[in-house]
């Protein structure tokens, strides 16, 4: 079985989620100087098109992101380690080439002298 594209397609999801959470924490953190900057006064804001309250709308939305990215980076850790578990428990599975399916009526015995009338469903592999 070829199972080669797994890797590379692992990888390249933890790659991208590294780099966005990285850009995004960088983001957080320049605002979260200019809100530092801005209350104390005695500089001038790094962003001087935004007041105060643009820039915390600014450190909101990053952190939000940031922490999104988290998540994501998570998920997909244990998406790749899901797979790996599932993978290693069924690399021994045989499946031959004697797969049958047979529906065939079944009568099973219920309570005192009842009997229930139905279907059953039998694999053979």
């Amino acid at each position: 079985m070829k199972k080669v594209w797994k890797l590379p397609l692992l990888y390249s999801g933890v790659s991208a989620a590294v780099y966005f959470l990285n850009f995004n924490n960088r983001r957080y953190q320049e605002f979260i100087l200019a809100l530092d900057i801005v209350r104390e006064g005695t500089e001038t804001s790094p962003f001087p098109n935004l007041n105060e309250d643009g820039i915390i709308r600014n450190v909101n939305y990053w952190r939000r992101n940031r922490d999104a990215m988290y998540m994501v980076f998570g998920v997909i850790y244990a998406l790749g380690a899901v797979d790996a578990f599932v993978d290693a428990h069924l690399s021994g599975f045989d499946v031959s080439d004697d797969l049958t399916f047979k529906l065939e009526p079944s009568m099973e015995p219920l309570l005192a002298n009842n009997n229930a009338i139905g279907l059953s469903l039998k694999i053979k592999f």
